[in-house]
């Protein structure tokens, strides 16, 4: 046990001795990318420490300048690998690669350092400046032995790793020259071993192959390309081959960098040289500096950053202006200084976007990445998010950040955004940097298309033309391309119109009919089309819906339904009606002759007796007009009236009377001319022709029964009557007589009911082949209206009133302030669509009317300003 303890002892204070020899500094060595994990060193061992020791005493490991990669176990005191060892990325070229670190241990306090070397591996191959090199050689003036610098290889490895070995496929003219020196390191020579001649050989083109010194050899190649020439012989020369100069990386632009100086000993044109500066290491600092090509002036034109390349290598060239051009080459190392400049750097990694407006919260958009060249307080950054915005900055590890959604979108709402990403470092005064991403949202189909009203209600007037705009509807979809891409279709299932009853013949079921068959909708424009002309004596009232349909994926659709008004035009002329049976009643005996004689040849007949009294009536003009309302009201008047004439029509009643009494004086037989219009604009007109022929009373009285009999009776001779002309006088008197007693009943039968026409209001029901229509006269004038509304509407004895109104159907009533419809529109087609539940009135101004209660029903009379519909 004794033995034990010395020798613990012993091993004590010979470590002591060691370290105090050493000066308490331990060093490894590990090879770079050494995996995670890997044990660099058993510290706590190398230390002198007991098992537990280094727990107890807290060893901890301080790093000190770089990122040493490395970590503590605290528990077995060994040194492990935490991260990805790069050389390159830690040393460059610098050798050797060199981390220290400072190892703490309490009670006592003890502070030990640690030297950790990353030792290379051949990971990095040979690269030239450029895959090809293209030289230009003179024929025959060009001696062997002629040297050609060519740009050399660059290994990032170091020591044999890094050592390079230059090969060149087989050419009888030509071969590699390799030279080192302290100053200048490497250099590579293309070297003329036999004379060219163009004529054999215009052009060569070799490969030279770089191979470093690794295990296994990792290799680079350059294809070199040689043209032939033919110049002259002497090449310019520079005063050194290595210029050397130093740059602070804030220097300004426009410095002079150096002045270079190249001499050719040639004459004339062969002596004036041109410079031209290529750029070897870095590869991609062409930019950076500026050659003069007459003076050879070096001159720094872009921007020096010590963190980015610490030094640079560049090759001028001198080119005389020979035939061929020869060149003389030197190499200008730069070496940039470094300067505490540099401020936080935010760089987009991953930016996923459009962001969809349905994405939910939390949602990554784009994943940054913030880093910072500077170390210490310096270098440590915070992140944030300006303006406000649905996003936010999450850290996931050190360096990295995610900008994540969270808050819901709306793309109706903002459909972009400007988000800008901010990042400050710690430093005094702090730097600071900023990124700006622009995050558009996405649309999805989350909108239906809505009209602007939910009715629409339209005005047009009959006779459009086929094909006639009517109405323009649009539906607002706010999805955008082909989710706000709004089809509009007419809707079978909410549309139709009701017939007129006349045109129900023929057609079973009553008279509904699809209002496709009417109007078309436009698909793209939402134009409402006429199929056909309306007419109004057909179609009063359409009612359909509009179905809008967006393109999106499940489509959604909105409807709305229009009203179409047709207004009534005047486009039907009076037409004549026949007289009607038992005419006579109402006319007496002359018109009903005039009924019976003259309908047939388009003239009408009647009989008036001498001296009959003025305003007995002679005969009645009947017509109607299949129009509507003011269009419907007829007149009847005299062409070419005589002021003084014996016959008068009424205005209205289409009655022709006497003016005067009648006498020998005024003829045998009038023909009168009677004009029958309506109120229409333009008005629309038909001519009746009567013929009235004067005759004594007994005779008309004899006219009227004679023709009365001689249409319900025929003559036969009686059985057993006498031939003889006794008997024949006898008879012919009997008959006469009978006649006679005939003629004076039919005449006072004629009378009694003359007086009754003349007194009493008549109102007539017309039947013809068209509309059923309802005629109702008095003295002013006939009426007549279309019963295809369902309506009835009579003029009659009264009152004077001066209006009329007719009313449409019982539609919903308008909102206040529904302005009142012209009651005269303007002749277009398309007149007028305004959004209210349709009522539509029109107030005609008439001449004065009598009220009269019309005879064929209780309920139409012209009470106050309109009649009751």
């Amino acid at each position: 046990m004794g033995s034990r303890w010395c020798a613990a002892l012993l091993r004590v204070l010979v470590l002591q001795a060691a370290w105090a020899l050493a000066g308490g500094q331990v060093r490894y060595s590990v090879a770079e990318e050494a995996k995670a994990g890997t044990v660099v060193g058993r510290l706590s061992q190398d230390l002198g420490l007991e098992a537990g020791e280094a727990e107890a005493r807290r060893l901890r490991l301080v790093a000190q300048g770089r990122r040493a990669s490395v970590e503590l176990s605290g528990a077995s005191g060994a040194l492990l690998v935490s991260s990805r060892l790069d050389r390159e990325e830690l040393c460059g070229k610098s050798a050797p690669c060199a981390l220290r670190l400072e190892v703490l241990l309490e009670r006592p306090l003890r502070v030990f350092h640690v030297e950790l070397e990353v030792t290379d591996i051949n990971d990095n191959a040979p690269i030239f400046p450029a895959a090809r090199r293209n030289l230009s050689i003179a024929e025959l003036t060009t001696l062997p032995g002629s040297r050609f610098p060519l740009e050399g290889a660059s290994d990032a490895d170091i020591g044999a790793n890094a050592q390079l070995s230059y090969t060149l496929s087989p050419s009888e003219h030509f071969a590699l020259d390799l030279q080192k020196t302290e100053e200048d390191g490497e250099s590579l020579f293309l070297v003329l071993r036999k004379s060219l001649d163009r004529e054999t050989t215009p052009v060569h083109r070799l490969v030279l192959t770089a191979s470093d010194g690794g295990r296994p050899s990792l290799t680079g190649t350059m294809e070199l390309e040689i043209s032939v020439l033919d110049a002259n012989d002497n090449a310019p020369q520079f005063n050194q081959s290595v210029y050397k100069v130093r740059l602070p990386e804030n220097a300004e632009h426009g410095i002079l960098v150096a002045r270079l100086h190249a001499t050719d000993l040639d004459e004339g044109s062969n002596s004036n040289v041109s410079y031209s500066l290529q750029t070897l290491l870095p590869q991609d600092g062409k930019d950076v500096f500026r050659i003069d090509r007459n003076s050879g002036e070096i001159r720094l034109t872009g921007n020096l950053d010590f963190e980015d390349v610490s030094l640079y290598r560049l090759q001028v060239d001198a080119t005389d202006k020979g035939n061929p051009p020869l060149s003389g080459h030197c190499k200008v190392v730069v070496e940039v200084l470094d300067v505490n400049d540099n401020a936080p750097e935010v760089r987009v990694t991953s930016l996923s976007v459009p962001v969809a407006e349905d994405a939910a919260v939390g949602t990554v958009v784009a994943v940054l990445s913030v880093s910072d060249r500077d170390s210490g307080a310096n270098g440590r950054v915070r992140c944030w998010v300006w303006p406000a915005s649905p996003f936010g900055v999450e850290a996931t590890f050190s360096g990295s950040y995610s900008l994540v959604l969270r808050e819901a979108l709306d793309r109706e709402r903002v459909s972009e955004y400007e988000v800008e990403v901010r990042a400050e470092d710690g430093g005094a005064p702090a730097l600071r940097a900023s990124r700006g991403l622009r995050v558009p949202v996405s649309d999805v189909n989350d909108n239906a298309p809505a009209f602007a009203q939910a009715v629409y209600t339209v005005l047009a007037r009959e006779n459009n033309a086929a094909g006639a705009e009517l109405a323009r509807l649009w539906a607002r979809d706010p999805d955008e391309a082909g989710n706000g891409r709004v089809s509009y279709s007419l809707w079978e299932g909410g549309a139709g119109a009701l017939s007129s009853p006349s045109s129900w013949s023929g057609a079973a079921g009553g008279g509904w009919r699809p209002a496709s068959s009417y109007v078309s909708v436009d698909a793209e424009s939402g134009r409402v089309w006429a199929l056909q002309p309306l007419d109004y004596e057909e179609l009063q009232v359409l009612q359909f819906e509009v179905r809008a349909v967006d393109a999106g994926e499940p489509p959604l659709s909105g409807n709305a339904t229009v009203q179409l008004f047709v207004l009534d035009e005047n486009d039907n002329a009076p037409a004549l009606l026949p007289p009607p049976a038992g005419s006579a009643a109402e006319a007496g005996g002359a018109a009903a002759e005039a009924a019976a004689a003259g309908w047939g040849s388009g003239t009408l007949w009647a009989w008036a007796a001498w001296g009959a009294p003025a305003g007995q009536v002679v005969a009645k003009i009947r017509a109607v007009d299949a129009d509507s309302g003011y269009n419907a009201w007829l007149r009847y008047e005299l062409r070419e009236a005589r002021p003084k004439g014996p016959f008068r029509v009424g205005l209205y009643s289409g009655e022709v009377s006497t003016a005067r009494p009648l006498d020998e004086a005024d003829g045998a037989r009038h023909t009168l001319l009677i004009v029958v219009r309506d109120h229409g604009e333009p008005a629309r007109s038909a001519t009746a022709t009567l013929s009235v022929s004067l005759l004594e009373a007994a005779e008309a009285a004899l006219a009227a029964a004679a023709g009365s009999s001689s249409s319900s009776s025929s003559w036969r001779a009686a059985p057993g009557a006498e031939t003889g002309p006794s008997g024949a006088s006898a008879a012919t008197n009997v008959w006469l007589v009978v006649a006679i007693c005939a003629v004076s009943s039919l005449f006072l039968l004629a009378v009694v009911l003359y007086a009754a026409a003349r007194w009493a209001p008549r109102a007539a029901v017309l039947s013809a082949p068209g509309p059923t229509t309802l005629v109702c006269a008095s003295e002013v004038g006939s009426w007549s209206y279309s019963q295809r509304h369902s309506r009835s509407l009579c003029v009659a004895d009264g009152a004077a009133k001066s209006d009329l109104m007719v009313f449409s159907p019982n539609f919903p009533p308008p909102p206040p302030g529904a302005a009142p419809k012209d009651p005269q529109p303007e002749p277009s087609a398309l007149l007028h669509t305004v959004s209210a539940d349709p009522l539509l009135a029109f107030s005609l101004s008439l001449p004065t009317l009598p009220s009269l209660p019309c005879p064929l029903c209780s309920s139409c009379s012209y009470r106050g300003s309109a009649p009751a519909a």
